[in-house]
């Protein structure tokens, strides 16, 4: 019966991959085409500057999109897993801000220095995003189970308000040219170069990716009940040490490279449930594939709304989030009081 349910889970596995690899897929190559200029594919092999524009600029924007969209993605169903609630995503537990707050601080020391060969920037983002989680989840943690949810909104807001009042700070003291710099990079985003930032990038969210698929069967009993996981042999503090470390890894990451990118997070695992259930093993993996599909079309859509100029991506994901949370802190609200 038990072999049963894990083939029936790695077919529905399989059909949602295949089903989210192709629209991700389709996502990218509509990407790749729009923009100011629309790319002429015919074009791309016999002119040379169309190829320029493409592989230096355009194509490395999409997968630099897509490795945040990912990422966002499945931290986001972590957390939410972790958390069991259904609210908890980096940018709303003020992961991101924290985040933002430590890779500002790099950005006024500039953003080539290194320390034993690692851009500053991204070891201040981790540690930023690390003591916002840590914070949240002192807050949770003492709140007990009753008051999770509420703690959790009320850690978010004070950690962001903090990191958004340091944030502030520096850009006020800091010359016009990095607080301007600074602003830019806080809304959003993807502006990149050739790949060599994205293979940067990749050294440290491949091992993310693998630590939270590989906790993903701990986090189904734990998201199911954490007495029932315990019994099962879950270890809880190995599992949340793991999960927020490289929950912190990649959030770090991400700010550093894209900047504070909101709601992808929380919008794109509730997508994954509503269409293929609410299994964490299932929705950990369609969450990273869509979250990377999700981020991509939005990209396109923050280049393209307004013509010549652009949109940063941070506030298309917020104008499409902020309403989307609001919708969720209702349903949860009215289900408590029901």
């Amino acid at each position: 019966m038990k072999e049963g349910k894990v083939d029936t889970l790695r077919r529905r596995l399989v059909r949602a991959a295949v089903i989210l690899g192709l629209f991700l897929l389709a996502s990218a190559l509509t990407a790749s085409a729009v923009g100011y200029q629309a790319m002429n594919w015919q074009s791309l092999w016999r002119d040379e500057m169309t190829r320029a524009v493409f592989f230096q600029l355009r194509f490395p924007r999409v997968v630099m999109a897509g490795l945040i969209g990912s990422t966002l993605g499945i931290i986001g169903a972590a957390l939410q897993a972790l958390f069991r609630n259904p609210l908890a995503d980096p940018f709303v537990l003020g992961v991101s801000g924290g985040g933002a707050f430590g890779a500002s601080i790099a950005i006024t020391f500039g953003w080539g220095a290194h320390v034993s060969g690692l851009p500053i920037v991204f070891i201040m983002a981790f540690a930023g995003a690390g003591v916002a989680v840590l914070i949240a989840y002192r807050i949770t943690r003492q709140s007990g189970p009753f008051g999770l949810p509420s703690a959790l909104l009320l850690a978010g807001v004070v950690i962001n308000l903090i990191a958004n009042a340091g944030v502030i700070t520096i850009q006020y003291l800091t010359d016009y040219t990095r607080a301007l710099q600074i602003l830019r990079w806080l809304i959003g985003s993807l502006d990149v170069v050739g790949f060599d930032l994205i293979v940067r990038m990749l050294i440290f969210l491949i091992p993310s990716w693998i630590v939270l698929l590989a906790f993903s069967n701990e986090l189904q009993l734990f998201a199911v009940d954490e007495e029932t996981a315990v019994s099962l042999g879950v270890d809880v503090r190995r599992l949340e040490l793991y999960v927020y470390v490289f929950s912190c890894l990649g959030v770090g990451i991400t700010v550093a490279a894209g900047g504070m990118i909101g709601f992808v997070g929380l919008i794109v695992p509730h997508i994954v449930r509503q269409l293929f259930g609410q299994d964490v093993r299932l929705v950990l993996p369609c969450s990273a594939l869509l979250g990377a599909a999700f981020l991509i079309l939005t990209d396109a859509l923050a280049r393209t709304i307004l013509g010549q100029a652009e949109l940063p991506v941070g506030a298309v994901t917020g104008i499409l989030g902020g309403p989307f949370f609001l919708w969720l802190l209702h349903n949860q609200y009215r289900k408590g009081e029901t």
